[in-house]
């Protein structure tokens, strides 16, 4: 799949919700570190379009902007570590973490892997293109997305997770540039991030029910880690 996966299921919502704000709100911090004003820092903009756009509570935004920036003088330390390896059957994972003691993640990390492969640094990397992932949806019925990539200056586009939306895949350094270009392309942009694309994904309909139960259960112990940003998983569709 082209954006991270995400948990299934309508009893998830309710913490889903308030662990989106949580990662919104670390990534926030630390787009703030280059600056507090979204329209001279290109990555702090995007992240707080994106805050914007799932109603985070402005209080919310507005303290993780101060914070990150140094104006509430608390000391803000996060570190970005990606840990690789595989889901049960085989799956490859890219899991990316913003945590401020890398030595309690590392060990959590270890346990959460038991039920799949924990590997080093570089043994799933191969497997994934780095790109920039934008999630837009038509302004009006009938935009056509191909033009608006091309346009745009995207590398390609597909399906989004939502029905109706299209991702956008960019060159990293395009991430901004394209997001910003889209709109007059006729497309509303509704997240933008760097992630992980997989070159050969896994198709689901390759595993038992079981098996892809299994998948999933590991995929999502994985993404409840308070330490975990994204879970990018080798599964096509």
């Amino acid at each position: 799949m082209g954006a991270q996966w995400k948990a299934k299921g309508k009893e998830l919502a309710a913490n889903a919700r308030g662990k989106l704000f949580g990662r919104l709100a670390k990534d926030i911090m630390i787009a703030a570190r280059n600056g507090a004003d979204p329209a001279s820092n290109a990555r702090l903009r995007l992240v707080v379009e994106q805050a914007r756009k799932v109603s985070m509570p402005k209080e919310t935004l507005e303290r993780a902007i101060k914070k990150g920036a140094g104006l509430t003088g608390e000391a803000v330390h996060f570190e970005h570590v990606i840990y690789e390896g595989f889901a049960p059957h085989q799956v490859p994972v890219m899991v990316e973490c913003l945590t401020d003691n890398p030595k309690r993640t590392a060990p959590e990390m270890r346990v959460l892997f038991r039920k799949g492969q924990l590997g080093a640094s570089g043994s799933v990397a191969w497997d994934f293109d780095h790109v920039g992932m934008i999630e837009a949806e038509p302004l009006a019925p009938g935009n056509d997305p191909e033009l608006a990539a091309i346009e745009a200056g995207a590398q390609d586009f597909e399906p989004g997770e939502e029905e109706g939306t299209t991702l956008f895949l960019t060159d990293p350094t395009d991430l901004d540039l394209v997001s910003r270009a889209l709109p007059a392309q006729g497309f509303a942009v509704l997240s933008a991030k760097l992630g992980y694309k997989p070159k050969n994904p896994v198709d689901p309909a390759s595993l038992s029910s079981g098996d892809l139960a299994e998948v999933e259960a590991f995929l999502a112990a994985i993404d409840a880690n308070d330490d975990v940003q994204n879970v990018f998983a080798g599964l096509a569709g």
